[in-house]
């Protein structure tokens, strides 16, 4: 029986975790939970699936969940510390890391620096600090398993194959909720418009990530350190049916794909029991029944933070955590009705351009740049005008 960690288990790819957690429990043991500040559900997966520890973001939230679980068996912890601890417990082979954000990188690198194979849904980590991450996960004999549909979809079309006879990696992008919007029309969304996806149902997030092609921009950067490709090699292109979820073309010019109905549960399966698969009962992709697929290339005018990605890439160093940063600002800025869609691309193009690159050479490095494009981006986004 495999025991594993899941860090943002009250999201969607937690709860779909436990979801398979549930439908093979002869295999799966859950010693450890961190969540948000949604306290009710993580009170009910408590008492469903009976950890050693968990951890909640802030003191009070943990205080209530000890109240109600008087007399259960499961310690309680708050805030950063106590959610790294969690990543740390020892007696777990596998982290599950969905915490949405640069928050996600402390614990995922605690977790890797004692041992345990990473299940990696949350891309933050790699863009902010993909060196380093690859860097401790080869001293530390650790794996990451990529979670993110599409490159869950790389890895297992790379599963037999060299690396060096790899002439591109291309990563299919559903163009989100906006996709078919002219660029004047795309200056009066509004926040609940860009969370209509199409195929996925994600968190808010991910989704106006999805919706502004930004997503796209921080999984070119997660794909350079997963897979050891440059920048220059990696591709997007969009796909609306988000069956293809990405796809590898070989020196020969052939080209394998991994195509599949969009549910998590595939790639989350894959990762936690690699390199077996899991019989899953969910529906079969029928392609009759879809009928065609459909591909487009990039709109850079009316979706420009996809570029912002690659140059952040091109830059290197500290700016994808920058790029992030601003990215997360700017998007909850957006999200509370403080920038308008059409401002998230320029919040981040503008403290990229405002910052100092420099080399990581540890993990301080990367929380500071992080530090500083919150704090710039958050005064641009104040300076907008209303």
């Amino acid at each position: 029986m495999k025991s594993i960690i899941i860090l943002g288990s009250t999201g969607s790819i937690g709860t779909n975790t436990l979801d398979i957690v549930q439908r093979f429990p002869e295999e799966f043991r859950v010693v450890g939970l961190t969540a948000g500040g949604n306290v009710d559900k993580l009170e009910a997966q408590i008492r469903s699936f009976k950890p050693k520890a968990v951890a909640v973001s802030t003191e009070s939230s943990a205080a209530t969940l000890r109240t109600r679980c008087a007399g259960l068996p499961v310690e309680i912890l708050a805030g950063e510390d106590g959610i790294t601890q969690v990543a740390a417990m020892p007696g777990a082979e596998l982290v599950i890391s969905a915490i949405v954000g640069a928050a996600g990188l402390v614990p995922t690198l605690a977790a890797i620096r004692t041992g345990k194979h990473i299940a990696l849904a949350n891309k933050e980590p790699m863009v902010m600090a993909g060196k380093l991450m690859q860097d401790e996960a080869h001293k530390h004999g650790v794996r990451i398993f990529p979670v993110d549909s599409e490159h869950s979809a790389i890895f297992q079309s790379l599963e037999g194959h060299r690396l060096e006879d790899v002439r591109r990696l291309i990563l299919t992008a559903s163009g989100g909720a906006l996709w078919t919007l002219t660029k004047e029309q795309l200056h009066s969304v509004t926040p609940e418009r860009a969370l209509q996806h199409p195929n996925w149902k994600m968190g808010s997030k991910i989704t106006i990530d999805s919706a502004t092609l930004m997503n796209k921009g921080l999984e070119v950067v997660e794909a350079r350190w997963l897979f050891g490709i440059s920048e220059s090699r990696i591709d997007v292109l969009v796909h609306r049916e988000s069956i293809i979820h990405s796809l590898v073309e070989y020196e020969d010019r052939s080209m394998i794909a991994q195509l599949g109905l969009p549910d998590m549960r595939t790639p989350i399966s894959y990762a936690m029991r690699y390199p077996e698969r899991m019989p899953l009962d969910l529906p079969s992709l029928d392609l009759t029944e879809v009928g065609k697929l459909t591909f487009a290339k990039p709109d850079h005018d009316r979706f420009p933070c996809l570029n912002l990605g690659y140059e952040s890439l091109r830059v290197g160093g500290t700016m994808p955590a920058a790029m992030n940063a601003a990215n997360e600002v700017a998007v909850e800025a957006f999200l509370n009705g403080g920038v308008r869609f059409i401002e998230i691309a320029d919040v981040i193009r503008s403290t990229m351009e405002a910052h100092a690159q420099r080399e990581i050479a540890g993990l301080d490095d990367a929380l500071e740049a992080d530090r500083w494009a919150r704090e710039k981006a958050e005064s641009l986004v104040h300076a907008l005008p209303r």
